[in-house]
């Protein structure tokens, strides 16, 4: 078995999540700091790629509610395609890398620290790590659900 990484594209922020070497569950794995610069970005997630053995990487990819590619899509696919780019160039070839719609994502992720009791003022530096959680957990989640036959 090898680890995914979940990752969420966010304005100062992409936060970062890994799953068990099963695939059941995905945990928070830190953020990056972004200041508006994703080529930076992509070398870290690369350093995270080969620091924890990744396989396969789930970008989330924030369609619009009514299913169109916003400017934050068009973000996450150009993101993707450069960490395709940049891999192939690393020699990981072996390394996948999915775009999965994650329009509640944010949504659930608040919720979520909520009810862990951290306060909103807190939620800002944890959310992008609980989003690239969730994004990550939705991914491994639809494994289990296609090995069960749902």
């Amino acid at each position: 078995m090898s680890v995914w990484m979940g990752v969420d594209l966010g304005n100062a922020r992409v936060g970062l999540a890994l799953s068990d070497p099963e695939l059941t569950f995905a945990h928070p794995a830190g953020n990056l700091q972004a200041y508006g610069d994703y080529d930076t970005t992509v070398e870290d997630a690369i350093d995270c790629i080969e620091d924890n053995d990744v396989a396969h990487v789930v970008v989330g990819y924030p369609l619009q509610l009514n299913g169109s590619a916003g400017a934050s899509a068009r973000k996450a696919q150009a993101w993707a395609d450069r960490l395709r780019y940049r891999l192939a160039v690393e020699g990981f070839d072996g390394v996948d890398v999915e775009l999965l719609d994650e329009r509640l994502t944010t949504v659930t992720a608040h919720h979520q620290l909520s009810e862990a009791g951290l306060g909103s003022r807190k939620h800002r530096p944890a959310v992008d790590q609980q989003s690239a959680v969730v994004i990550l957990q939705t991914a491994l989640d639809g494994i289990t659900d296609q090995h069960h036959g749902a």
